[in-house]
């Protein structure tokens, strides 16, 4: 019971935002008591963090299914992008934007854990690059990680739309890629551009 109310919870807060889903209005669609919802949770805010902590694990899980794939260094990073559009192109607002602005306490803790993760991901994708000839040899590896993730989280903690964020942060893809990419690596960013525009 508990692991549907967190699915059921998740998507009502993913579709309709953090602040306005009520514990009432997730009993209501389940069908249940709210008591039987305040037996699994003590109060919205730890139904929320188990929720976003759900999120996170799913959203890992699957990149680790596109890191499997073993694609080249450029192509793993739009297939990533390719994932986020996917899963959060239907939802109006930003969850990352609504939860900083509500919830500011669950979003640093997730926070915490992404940035450790994003540092990991993005540092083994630029060496992946650099070892395929796709990225410069003679960048700094931790002065891009950090560019990166700090244009991405910029972008989502600042834009309250998800259709804006998923564009900008397609643009900061394109924008990072070319600052590390060699003249092959541009022809494959070019042929990447081309595929996820289509």
């Amino acid at each position: 019971m508990k692991n549907r109310i967190i699915s059921k919870a998740t998507d009502m807060f993913l579709k309709l935002g953090f602040k306005s889903v009520t514990m009432d209005d997730i009993a209501a669609e389940m069908g249940i008591s709210k008591k039987t919802i305040y037996k699994f949770f003590n109060n919205k805010e730890s139904l929320i963090r188990e929720s976003t902590f759900v999120i996170h694990d799913k959203i890992h899980l699957v990149i680790d299914e596109i890191l499997a794939k073993n694609y080249n260094a450029i192509e793993e990073n739009f297939e990533i992008r390719r994932l986020f559009k996917e899963m959060f192109q239907s939802y109006d607002n930003s969850p990352v934007y609504q939860l900083k602005k509500h919830y500011p306490e669950i979003y640093n803790k997730l926070m915490e854990s992404e940035i450790e993760d994003c540092n990991e991901m993005f540092g083994q994708n630029i060496q992946k690059g650099i070892a395929e000839g796709l990225y410069r040899k003679e960048v700094y590896i931790p002065t891009y990680i950090q560019f990166y993730y700090t244009l991405i989280f910029t972008i989502n903690e600042n834009t309250q739309f998800e259709s804006d964020a998923l564009k900008l942060e397609l643009e900061a893809l394109e924008y990072h890629t070319r600052a590390l990419a060699t003249p092959k690596g541009i022809k494959e960013l070019e042929k990447q551009l081309l595929k996820y525009n289509n």
